[in-house]
């Protein structure tokens, strides 16, 4: 599996590499939404990690740029990655177009249930 992590600190990227490395993934890193989305155009993802709050172009933003692409890509599934909490902020990634909301500090298990349920949900045909 190849992902894609667009999330400003090095860090926070560095913690969820390690972890998808024991799980045999693939991770490409994006400090930000501008560039993920350039490395979106260049390269083929089996899922996108997403932080909202990043310098520039935010999380939010970026989920609607991926869901209005006139391509196969658009339906490419998405995970938020946040230490936001605000009351709303589940409803609004939804509304965006991600697929899941985790929240930092990233656990290795939440990350993987959400990437499972995602992965089973695609494979029995209810996107795409």
């Amino acid at each position: 599996m190849n992902v894609l992590f667009i999330e400003d600190d090095r860090m926070n990227r560095r913690v969820v590499k390690d972890m998808l490395d024991v799980a045999g993934a693939s991770m490409v890193e994006a400090e930000s939404a501008e560039l993920g989305l350039q490395i979106l155009d260049e390269q083929d993802f089996q899922m996108v990690l997403v932080d909202l709050r990043m310098p520039g172009m935010d999380g939010v933003t970026a989920i609607e740029h991926i869901r209005a692409r006139g391509d196969a890509k658009a339906k490419v599934p998405i995970i938020v990655v946040t230490a936001d909490i605000a009351p709303d902020l589940r409803e609004r990634c939804l509304a965006a177009g991600a697929d899941d909301v985790i929240f930092k500090p990233v656990a290795m298990d939440e990350l993987f249930e959400a990437m499972g349920r995602i992965l089973a949900r695609d494979a029995d045909g209810m996107i795409g």
